[in-house]
């Protein structure tokens, strides 16, 4: 099993709270966010993990060097800012089987992985969503499904009620040759989005722990809830 983590975010939202490094380094109690995430992968079975890295990369291959715990590392750098599309096709060319799981670097759900490939497989999809429902949000637009599939991908609004993407999804390989994206672009906006009529897109939807550590007030309330050392 092989993940893509993205991990060349800027966290430009959080300069007031950490120092010059990339978000996913950004401190949760006495060691960076991303070991978390590589720890719920780890204890989930998967065994490779391609980090797509960019801004202050050094600082996250000096960390982690090419193993952590039995998890191999290889990382897919880019020279020049990508997109989150772009850096995950080319992160896709270190990627030895036929998909992979990509998770956002600065996003935690604790959903069931073997659960999520399960429902890929058996729905025969191209990518695969893991959903969290949520109550009065505005910083996430909602995604609207019909039998699990995927309708619709509504725009950032104030919102009682509805399922967002959790930034974890299955996405198989060939979705990049099918489809023939550029160089640079939006993973959720250029491929999601506008290609919702060419490709067959899943959903399963997981009411687990969620944490986006994006803007100072959830990245300290990961402080709260992930260190418990």
């Amino acid at each position: 099993m092989e993940a893509i983590i993205l991990s060349g975010g800027l966290g430009t939202r959080l300069k007031s709270v950490i120092d010059d490094m990339p978000k996913p380094m950004a401190p949760i109690g006495n060691k960076p966010f991303l070991e978390y995430i590589l720890d719920f992968l780890m204890h989930q079975g998967v065994t490779r993990v391609i980090l797509a890295t960019g801004y202050k990369r050094e600082k996250i291959e000096n960390y982690f060097g090419t193993f952590y715990g039995k998890l191999s590392l290889d990382y897919s750098v880019e020279t020049e800012p990508l997109g989150t599309g772009g850096a995950i096709k080319q992160a896709f060319l270190k990627v030895d089987g036929e998909r992979a799981f990509v998770l956002n670097g600065d996003t935690f759900f604790d959903v069931h992985l073997g659960e999520l490939l399960k429902t890929h497989v058996s729905m025969k999809a191209d990518i695969t969503l893991a959903l969290k429902p949520m109550k009065e949000f505005n910083r996430y637009g909602a995604v609207i499904i019909e039998k699990d599939w995927v309708t619709e991908f509504k725009e950032k609004e104030q919102a009682d009620f509805g399922k967002i993407n959790g930034g974890i999804y299955i996405v198989e390989k060939s979705v990049f040759e099918k489809l023939h994206m550029p160089y640079k672009f939006s993973f959720e906006t250029d491929l999601l989005v506008r290609n919702m009529d060419k490709l067959k897109i899943g959903s399963l939807t997981m009411d687990k722990y969620f944490i986006d550590i994006g803007i100072p007030e959830d990245y300290l309330r990961a402080q709260r809830d992930l260190f418990h050392e």
